[in-house]
């Protein structure tokens, strides 16, 4: 099946598909989404809310894409991938591995490039929260930690902000690995 929420909107040459057998049967598009001319959404996939896919945009089969993602031009996301809530990729981007929540990512085989700060201030974070945010995206990629190690950090950062569960809930999730 295919199951689309409310006010979508589906520019010209846009392409859904509806789920298969051998996944859940279904794919799931949420509310307010933005598919851009000739973007793609292939089976299986599960499509937050108030996300946009620009331009020629492509999920194989199986991704799951949070809310308020943005997806530049002529990204791919490769089967199986989850990306997450807040995250904005670069024009080009590609990606064979998970993106965490709230990441800049961009390049073939995607590389993360700091946290979205205009999209956050867009959806009126807080200063605060946002400095959080930084402090979570500095144990994963800028201290030198391996993902077990920035676990702990950012474990120790949730116990003052809300946002870090974010990070913390999706790499517990993460099957292909994030980006690094």
């Amino acid at each position: 099946t295919l199951e689309i929420g409310k006010n979508n909107i589906f520019r010209e040459g846009v392409t859904v598909h509806r789920g298969t057998i051998q996944d859940k049967s279904r794919t799931v598009i949420g509310d307010k989404n933005l598919f851009m001319a000739y973007s793609h959404i292939a089976h299986d996939c599960e499509v937050g809310n108030q996300n946009v896919f620009a331009n020629t945009a492509g999920l194989a089969g199986h991704v799951t894409v949070g809310n308020n993602v943005t997806l530049g031009a002529v990204t791919l996301v490769h089967q199986f991938c989850k990306i997450g809530k807040h995250v904005i990729t670069a024009v080009g981007t590609v990606t064979f591995k998970d993106i965490p929540p709230y990441v800049m990512a961009a390049g073939y085989n995607a590389k993360p490039n700091g946290i979205n700060i205009e999209g956050l201030k867009r959806r009126e974070f807080s200063t605060k929260c946002i400095s959080n945010i930084k402090k979570g995206y500095k144990a994963i990629y800028r201290e030198g930690n391996t993902l077990e190690e920035a676990k702990k950090t950012l474990s120790n950062l949730a116990k003052n902000s809300n946002e870090i569960d974010l990070y913390i809930d999706f790499i517990n999730k993460s099957n292909r690995g994030l980006i690094r």
